[in-house]
């Protein structure tokens, strides 16, 4: 019976962690549980919870169709049982389990060495980059709601004795009357989420061990949820997440949380380089027992719950959890805080700075190379490696022992106990840029990039790529008898559109020729990570040149509009006091690909400027990007919606303007295959490879849609003559 026994303690700590696992690296992944699980003992946890699919890493997506990974899976976790970590303490831990032929993924509660209770996941994440359902299979309970068993494999029962465990969607219920239930990340965000149906059972404790990517302001829609779960139904909810690049495009960014009848007790932080990072709060269960007793509502429905199950759906266990000694804890860690959220102009630097860190020190890269314009898209690259480097360098000053330090030294090349002694001089280890300029350049953008590789601390060149231009130029010449001419030199429009992207391509060519050879060049070695810098209006639009210099290893801000970029750029100038940051965010944006025309002089800006190329402006890409994507419109939805938006144009301008982005997005969309692997910030981003699964050749004509704009345009013209 639920309640605890009479005149006993009730008080327990529970513990939840962060940790920055790697898809299939499954010693360094039982190494960090393993640590995450003796730092949770040490904060006196009775109760540790870890992310989803911890074991194996999240990531690990077609890794999940193969047996081995499984199997790897069972030899992980008898080596973290083996280590001891669970003895004493009820531990949570997130794997992939096959049972019956199906694939599932699981939370596995493990105690002393036993498995006390397998819980499948019961709804898969299939939107957005999630695929889940391709690997796994939601769970069902059987029709008679009796706790299936699975045998468990050679390599556990010949370790530990254990024949079978419990599978199924139960929850622990312990001697001192404790009683514990686990979800899986899309649960907490279903409409009929499972902690409620928990909670009316009678489970006080529920953990989410989840695996939930950052995207731009996403953060507060957790803190919404858990608050508002425990708020309404009380009990206790603790939530652990994966922190760090995986392996693959998403930041997973940490953020676990512990709350109480919708208070948060503790809460990790977001962004930060550490592997592991546990929080820890000692609550009363007594307090959730009262909380919930004082709703008559939740008394009426938990009754009603309890009899359509027939009997609650528990398993019942000989041990106890409650810590005699936790009462002592109570003040020191249970004071409900306010939430710590970051603005999104942090998260656009902190976000990706923390991921390029992790594939920079996994890779096995000695640094990056940037091809660096002066404008806002390289500059804010520019920014967040030099936020990067603040972060490792503080990091590895407080422990020239610890895992950062290390990874300083890996990088860098260097031995004993050395660490930077600045986030200036690990930037001149790590980041190269260089400028590329042509006749086309002008002096101001020349001078943004030299004055910002200076405050950053970069290993920075300016070169001329004119040589290089000019070569190409004459070998088309000689073997076609043409040479091509810019449009105001009286070319036509194919020539001048060739002689541009002629030097944005070779930008590319330079680029790799660069990252090859600067670290020979140093007298070091290794080779350089190409960063590219389109944004993510930019690849919405195609207002780039396929195979350019936004073609790279790594572009830290293909998911990031333009306007955010602008209000990263601002507060990164004023947190880390780099002023030409500032500069260049007032700056207008250019590609300096054609010539400066007549009357402009050599310190003006250039006169050819992206908004005007492009017909549109950024924030108006922003408009078409959610729209296209977020409220998922096709061109007569995105028209009607921009009518009210818009009001202040009349219909037939916003049906131009409609038209005229589907008509440019549709002939660029080929430009998203090729896309260079970009950081997910952004809920409208284009990628191709996972996120955005839409075609590459359209019928840019759009004869259908467009009609009907048409027919709506006049339709409300007419309206507003008559009346």
């Amino acid at each position: 019976m639920t309640g605890g026994t009479q005149g006993s303690t009730s008080f327990i700590t529970v513990a939840t962690c962060n940790l920055n696992q790697w898809a299939l690296d499954f010693d360094g992944n039982a190494d960090r549980i393993i640590e995450s699980c003796r730092e949770a003992k040490r904060l006196g946890a009775s109760y540790r919870l870890g992310p989803e699919l911890e074991i194996p890493g999240y990531g690990c997506e077609d890794h999940f169709l193969e047996n081995d990974t499984f199997a790897h899976c069972w030899e992980s976790l008898v080596m973290i049982l083996e280590s001891g970590v669970t003895d004493e303490m009820l531990c949570d831990l997130g794997m992939p389990v096959l049972f019956c032929g199906v694939r599932y993924n699981c939370r596995v509660l493990v105690r002393c060495r036993k498995i006390l209770l397998i819980r499948p996941k019961v709804a898969m994440a299939d939107n957005g980059n999630y695929r889940e359902s391709r690997y796994f299979t939601a769970y069902r309970s059987p029709i008679d709601t009796k706790c299936e068993k699975l045998i468990l494999p050679k390599v556990f029962h010949e370790k530990f004795g254990q024949l079978s465990a419990p599978f199924g969607t139960r929850f622990l219920e312990f001697a001192d009357g404790v009683s514990i239930g686990c979800e899986s990340c899309e649960e907490l965000w279903t409409p009929r989420a499972t902690h409620i149906e928990l909670a009316l059972q009678g489970a006080e404790i529920c953990g989410n061990g989840s695996g939930s990517h950052h995207e731009l302001r996403k953060l507060n829609q957790r803190l919404e949820l858990i608050v508002s779960a425990t708020r309404k139904c009380g009990g206790v909810y603790l939530y652990a997440n994966q922190r760090g690049c995986d392996g693959g495009r998403m930041y997973y960014d940490g953020g676990a949380l512990i709350v109480c009848n919708g208070k948060i007790l503790a809460q990790a932080q977001q962004f930060s380089l550490e592997d592991v990072q546990v929080v820890a709060a000692t609550v009363d269960l007594d307090d959730v027992r009262s909380y919930r007793a004082s709703i008559p509502s939740f008394g009426v429905q938990a009754t009603e719950s309890q009899r359509a199950q027939s009997q609650r759906s528990f398993i019942e266990c000989s041990d106890y959890l409650v810590n005699e000694g936790a009462s002592s804890l109570m003040s020191a860690t249970s004071i409900s805080q306010s939430p710590r959220v970051h603005c999104p102009e942090e998260e656009c630097c902190l976000g990706p700075a923390c991921w390029l860190w992790d594939y920079l020190r996994r890779s096995g890269a000695a640094g990056f190379f940037l091809p660096l314009s002066g404008g806002a898209d390289s500059s804010s690259v520019a920014a967040i490696v030099g936020a990067m480097c603040k972060m490792a360098t503080a990091a590895a000053r407080a422990d020239p022992n610890g895992v950062v330090a290390t990874d300083c030294r890996k990088i860098c090349r260097q031995e004993g106990l050395w660490v930077p002694s600045s986030s200036h001089e690990l930037a001149n280890f790590v980041l190269h840029t260089t400028y590329m300029g042509t006749e086309n350049s002008s002096e101001n953008t020349t001078s943004r990039a030299r004055r910002l590789g200076e405050v950053i601390g970069s290993y920075h060149l300016s070169i001329k790529i004119d040589t290089m231009v000019q070569a190409v130029v004459k070998v088309f010449s000689t073997t076609t008898g043409h040479t091509p001419r810019f449009s105001v030199r009286g070319g036509s429009v194919a020539e001048d559109l060739a002689l541009q992207n002629i030097q944005a391509r070779l930008r590319m060519v330079t680029a790799y020729l660069y990252a090859q050879l600067l670290p020979w060049v140093r007298g070091r070695s290794g080779f350089l990570l190409v960063l590219g810098s389109a944004n993510v209006d930019e690849g919405l639009r195609g207002y780039m040149t396929k195979y350019d210099c936004s073609s790279a290893d790594l572009n830290p801000i293909g998911a990031i509009s333009k306007g955010d970029l602008k209000k990263m750029l601002e507060w990164a100038a004023k947190t880390y006091d780099w002023e030409i940051l500032a500069e260049i965010a007032g700056a207008p944006p250019t590609a300096e690909l054609r010539p400066k025309g007549e009357g402009v002089g050599a310190t003006t800006e250039h006169s050819q400027l992206d908004e005007e190329e492009m017909g549109m402006s950024y924030e108006e890409l922003g408009f078409f990007g959610t729209l296209r994507k977020i409220s998922r419109c096709g061109p007569v939805s995105m028209f009607r919606k921009l009518c009210v938006i818009w009001n202040h144009l009349p219909p037939h301008e916003v049906g131009a303007k409609v038209k005229r982005f589907f008509y440019f997005y549709s002939i660029n969309r080929h430009k998203m295959c090729t896309i260079t692997p970009s950081y997910h910030a952004e809920g409208y981003s284009p990628d191709d490879n996972r996120f955005d699964l839409r075609q590459f050749l359209y019928n840019a004509r759009w004869p259908r849609q467009f009609s009907v704009i048409d027919k709506l345009v006049e339709g409300q013209e007419d309206l507003t003559a008559n009346e």
